[in-house]
């Protein structure tokens, strides 16, 4: 009798067991916004790298694009003074220490002629992508569509869906030159269209835009009351005597959009989480109000660096990109060597490859790393437009990139 007692209520305690999972599973369901979000592409790529290091082999990394130079000394200097200023400890200014903003206002006159109140037409940011992030949420109500270049940096789509809006893809064919073809969006889409993001010089394509085409942006964003936002993070790395253009360089241009310069590539300061939006001040007041409540600002010694970084020689930019120049002619050679015809673009630090005929870009970044030991980012991990490349970041020294060649050469791509 009382072993029967014990087995019920064994029984009775594996119901509530299985209840109880039943809630937690319910409560810990993730919110639609997260279930409807592929796994994020360098996320993915880092783990099959790593797992590869972990049996041995000798891995040559040319997928994400985070420089491999150190930041340069006289800004690390800056950071460490800075750091051991008791004065920078405390909560920074959510827009930003008005010393970091002059700095930038000034670096976009002195580099582009542009002239900004730093006090209402500049914020500071936690590093672009997290502007690319936020951005949305200060314009974008549920429903409306944001325009998003495709291929593309994947956050624009990420930042639309978290806000409840609707991206719609402008497809980025090498036909046009990699710009999005404007005429071929249809005008019910254009109705419900609040915003859109472009990006030149581009990631992950290296495409230019001259000033034409930011002229043909203002006017089709002025026809249809869109809001722009142009993501400039590779504005300085350019070479052969390139200089990108900026989007606010032109009449209007500052009536309706804003522009995101980032640290991370310029000076080598990917960890370091620095950037900053100029433009409207409409959008940079409603983009402030958005990060007021989201976060706390940028640490005040990261941006003192970054005053030192802006306003310091910029011999250290010069320096950087004839490497990138000289590595971007190295792997265009060696690939052409190999039956891979690239086109050298004039700025980024990335060669938008074709992959061979008869496979896609998923297969063969993944016939590179598993039988190479070479990373390379599948354009169609940008976007459905990015099938039929791969994407080689040019962040490893020549006799690296040389070596990656002669790997690929054995394979017999």
């Amino acid at each position: 009798m009382k072993i029967k007692f014990i087995h019920y209520l064994f029984e009775i305690y594996k119901t509530f067991i299985k209840i109880d999972l039943i809630l937690i599973r319910d409560i810990m369901k993730y919110a639609e916004r997260i279930e409807t979000l592929p796994p994020y592409l360098f996320a993915s790529i880092d783990e099959s790298k790593q797992a590869l290091i972990q049996k041995g082999v000798d891995v040559i990394d040319l997928g994400v694009g985070d420089p491999d130079r150190p930041t340069p000394k006289h800004i690390v200097d800056s950071m460490v003074a800075a750091v051991q200023d008791p004065s920078n400890h405390q909560y920074p200014s959510y827009t930003g220490m008005l010393a970091f903003r002059e700095a930038a206002a000034k670096w976009c006159k002195e580099s582009r002629g542009l002239d900004f109140d730093p006090k209402t037409q500049v914020l500071s940011l936690i590093g672009s992508k997290e502007g690319v992030a936020h951005v949305p949420l200060a314009f974008v109500n549920p429903g409306d569509v944001v325009l998003c270049p495709n291929p593309a940096y994947p956050v624009y789509e990420i930042g639309t869906k978290f806000a409840g809006g609707i991206p719609y893809d402008m497809p980025l064919r090498a036909e046009n030159d990699f710009l999005p073809d404007y005429e071929a969006i249809p005008k019910d889409v254009l109705a419900k269209t609040k915003m859109m993001f472009i990006n030149y010089p581009n990631n992950p394509t290296g495409a230019v835009a001259d000033k034409k085409f930011f002229e043909e942006t203002v006017e089709f964003a002025k026809e249809n009351d869109i809001l722009v936002v142009h993501d400039n993070a590779y504005s300085e790395m350019v070479y052969d005597d390139y200089k990108a253009p900026s989007f606010l360089e032109v009449d209007g241009a500052e009536d309706l959009g804003i522009e995101l310069y980032s640290m991370s590539k310029t000076y080598n300061m990917t960890g370091w989480r620095l950037a900053f939006a100029v433009g409207s001040k409409e959008m940079i007041a409603g983009f402030g109000k958005v990060k007021a409540n989201i976060d706390s600002g940028v640490f005040d010694a990261v941006q003192r660096a970054g005053i030192t970084a802006l306003t310091s020689s910029q011999q250290c930019v010069s320096d950087m990109n004839k490497v990138y120049q000289e590595r971007r002619d190295v792997l265009v050679k060696g690939l052409a060597s190999i039956g891979l015809e690239v086109k050298p673009q004039k700025a980024t630090f990335y060669l938008w490859c074709p992959v061979p005929e008869g496979t896609n870009s998923m297969d063969f970044a993944k016939l590179l790393l598993e039988d190479a030991g070479i990373v390379a980012t599948p354009g169609v991990g940008f976007g459905s437009a990015g099938e039929g490349y791969v994407r080689f970041a040019l962040t490893k020294e020549v006799d690296r990139i040389n070596e990656a060649v002669a790997r690929m050469d054995k394979i017999k791509i």
